[in-house]
């Protein structure tokens, strides 16, 4: 019966790719088109290339990463495509100043210098201009973020502060995933890979509209096994999902305009009382027009829709509309000002599943609230020399709990030589509540007897607030070696905490954070790139001395001291790849997750310049380990060998 199954959703997954494939109107028109394009995306970028990438994401605007005056790391398609990576969470381990640890079969603990948790609430992700934040609880819902991965341009991850311009939740990180034009991705893609642990398949297909419009289309599928205790014990977290979505992009001389959406549904394998299940759709529409004297206005607007249900404890849907303008504009020779704004709101409406097995239920009080935020915000950017320039910015936002927060931020920027750039910088930033801090009540559950009250949401709760200051030095001393390297200390206010059972929601935490963060690569030869990173922190977090708080400051992340990570990728021939990825984290204090060291090793082969063929394993240093979670009850994350195969027409 459940190799049935198993195939029933293989014949599933191909005739999604085949129905792609026969939308093709003409697979011997486009193949040219498609041959170029595939040795473009194949063709790995020299380090000086590297260095010139345009980011978007620490000014707000296109500038070299060699002049990004933050603790940024690109990664880009190539870096995709030669991990073996077969999800969204899993490419983001590429990253040195990122901390993700897989929590299961589709939840993930991410985040960016501490305080690391399930549901992590200090972390800003954005996939093409949207926020993908939940409102409930301030983080993200990693097990329906569903990218098609080789769409992805590249992936713009931020550690430290971004609140200026991004707003509440940027506080110690942002993660920008920014995917290819429609005009990069004509013709036809089928994609389909398995392995041990899961199966996937994904079809995509490009073609024009009129002169000046490109357009593609796209449906993609995941089949998850379920993962184990460390006694051997099957969870039922295996989870089964599928999407499908479009970009168009019209691009004239002076204006761009995209649009886009998505729809996705994935279930998890039943448990008790059925499937937990989740659900949505988005679209999004984004102008740019430029004009002559640089100078250029940005308008964006997105719909997001998304529904979460647990039989066994709730379930919620929330709609999001949001809208933002910015405009770019030199108000001198000294001085590059942008100025923007925008307005949120979010109806989110919840429902509790009181049942004989839900024995802890979990009540938003109000159900349904409607939620607004708006912000307004500047930046300045000032070239005091020809290689020193001053940013100042500052963004006044509004929230349904605490109003008006200001988020101001100054970075200084040296370039001593064409290949260097000295930089520091100086931030205050705010988390600002969700519902779970002021809306959420659990309850104990008892046969015959009333509700017990366990915790109650805040009603006074406010900001978590930070101020953090960096230092830092980027450089390409030579055609073959680049690093980077960045020193922090933050200092955090009005932290989380709570009080003995029935426990209110309060700010009665604080304390320090402090370490070092850098990585660099060297091409040891013209086929063969060698990159490593590590970062290395140390976390003094304290309750108040009048805090009755039970748990301290283990209940605000648990996180390692130290992580490295070697990564080598090496071309055998013209048509062979083989990496490898070697990375260590530390031992996890509280509850105890021993130090692990994990290997992933890949093989590729391009067998024609239409087709491509790889071997991945995963885990494979030593046997089965815990990434997060407590003994006796946290998932083992075991090798794993995935076989893929990728073909262009």
């Amino acid at each position: 019966m459940r190799a049935a199954r198993a195939a029933g959703r293989w014949v599933a997954y191909a005739s999604v790719a085949a129905l792609a494939v026969a939308m093709q109107p003409g697979i011997a028109s486009g193949a040219n088109v498609m041959t170029a394009s595939a040795q473009d995306e194949l063709a790995d970028l020299s380090l000086e290339e590297l260095s010139n990438i345009e980011i978007t994401s620490v000014s707000r605007h296109a500038e070299p990463l060699s002049q990004a005056a933050a603790s940024i790391f690109v990664i880009t398609a190539e870096d995709i495509r030669r991990s073996g990576a077969n999800s969204l969470p899993e490419v983001l381990r590429l990253a040195p100043n990122l901390q993700v640890a897989r929590v299961n079969t589709g939840q993930y603990a991410i985040s960016a210098r501490g305080f690391n948790n399930a549901i992590g609430n200090k972390l800003l992700v954005l996939i093409d201009g949207r926020t993908v934040y939940t409102p409930l609880y301030s983080g993200v819902n990693w097990d329906s973020q569903f990218v098609m991965l080789e769409d992805i341009e590249r992936i713009e991850v931020i550690s430290g502060p971004g609140g200026t311009l991004w707003g509440a939740n940027a506080v110690n990180g942002v993660i920008n995933v920014i995917t290819r034009a429609a005009q990069d991705t004509q013709g036809s893609l089928v994609v389909a890979g398995g392995g041990n642990r899961q199966k996937d398949a994904a079809a995509r297909y490009g073609g024009s509209l009129g002169r000046d419009g490109s357009y593609r289309i796209y449906a993609m599928g995941s089949d998850r096994d379920n993962s184990q205790l460390t006694d051997g014990t099957a969870v039922p977290d295996g989870w089964r999902s599928g999407q499908i979505g479009f970009r168009t992009d019209w691009n004239n001389v002076d204006h761009v305009l995209t649009v886009q959406g998505d729809a996705y549904q994935a279930k998890a394998d039943p448990g008790p009382l059925g499937s937990p299940t989740t659900s949505g759709a988005n679209l999004l529409g984004r102008w740019t027009r430029q004009f002559a004297d640089g100078s250029n206005y940005h308008v964006q607007a997105y719909y997001d829709h998304t529904e979460r249900d647990d039989p066994l404890s709730f379930g919620d849907k929330i709609d999001t509309l949001d809208v933002e303008f910015q405009h770019a504009f030199m108000a001198s020779a000294q001085h590059s000002i942008l100025w923007g704004g925008g307005y949120r709101h979010a109806q989110d409406d919840t429902e509790t599943h009181f049942n004989a097995l839900n024995f802890l239920p979990i009540v938003f009080s109000p159900a349904h609230r409607a939620l607004d935020w708006s912000n307004l915000f500047v930046q300045d950017e000032v070239l005091l020399r020809s290689d020193v320039k001053l940013t100042l910015g500052i963004k006044a936002e509004t929230n349904p709990y605490t109003g008006v927060e200001y988020l101001p931020s100054a970075r200084l920027a040296w370039t001593p030589g064409a290949d260097q750039l000295v930089w520091g910088a100086l931030s205050r930033a705010v988390r600002a509540p969700a519902r779970l801090d002021r809306d959420l009540y659990l309850y104990l559950q008892l046969p015959n007897t009333p509700l017990i009250p366990v915790i109650k949401g805040g009603p006074d709760f406010q900001s978590e607030v930070a101020y953090v200051a960096e230092a830092g030095y980027r450089a390409q001393p030579t055609r073959a070696l680049s690093y980077s390297i960045t020193g922090f200390y933050s200092f955090y206010d009005k932290l989380r905490s709570g009080e003995p059972a029935p426990a209110v929601v309060q700010n009665m935490m604080q304390g320090s954070t402090f370490g070092v963060e850098g990585w660099g690569t060297w091409q040891a030869a013209p086929g063969w790139r060698l990159s490593a990173g590590i970062v290395a922190m140390h976390e003094n977090l304290r309750v108040e001395a009048d805090s009755l708080d039970p748990t301290g400051p283990s209940a605000l992340g648990n996180d390692p001291k130290f992580q490295w990570m070697l990564r080598s990728s090496f071309t055998v021939a013209k048509n062979a790849d083989f990496d490898v990825t070697l990375r260590r984290v530390g031992a996890l204090p509280e509850p105890l997750v021993p130090a692990y060291t994990a290997v992933d090793a890949r093989i590729g082969w391009h067998v024609r310049h239409d087709l491509e063929l790889s071997l991945t394993g995963q885990n494979l240093g030593e046997p089965d380990h815990v990434e997060f979670g407590a003994a006796g009850v946290a998932s083992e994350i075991g090798r794993s060998v995935y076989l893929k195969a990728l073909w262009r027409f």
